[in-house]
């Protein structure tokens, strides 16, 4: 798995040299990734542009099914409120992540989808400094 966790920083750096915020995700079926994708709201000019969505969209044209109960989903980056009602909908019970956001106010997250930190020291530090480099580089 440690292989596959590695995809999801470089689906960040592709974001970030997309100039997109560094999010990158994908969804595992079968214990093999079936689809991934990074943001691209900037690109694409679309609001719903998060790795999240657009994976799972990918994943249900991928497999002709409307919901994904049977898959995972690894993202870098805990998803957000919007990406959160889309995970639910898609019905996936089971969300991988690196990091929190640093603005989390409080527990906003639905309690029937378990989230699970991934606790790799050496992915999460790399995460974080894509990250910050990202936004030290915006300012």
């Amino acid at each position: 798995m440690n292989k596959q966790l590695f995809k999801l920083i470089k689906l960040a750096q592709k974001a970030t040299k997309s100039n997109e915020v560094p999010v990158g995700a994908f969804i595992v079926y079968n214990n093999k990734i079936l689809t991934k994708a990074y943001n691209n709201r900037r690109k694409k000019y679309n609001i719903t542009g998060h790795a999240e969505i657009i994976v799972i969209n990918k994943a249900c044209r991928k497999r002709r099914v409307r919901y994904l109960s049977d898959c995972d989903l690894y993202v870098t980056l805990k998803p957000c409120k919007m990406c959160q009602e889309v995970i639910r909908e898609a019905k996936i019970n089971r969300v991988y992540y690196l990091l929190d956001p640093l603005k989390e106010k409080e527990n906003r997250y639905n309690t029937d989808i378990i989230y699970e930190k991934i606790t790799d020291n050496s992915l999460l530090n790399k995460y974080k400094d894509i990250l910050s480099n990202f936004f030290k580089n915006k300012r």
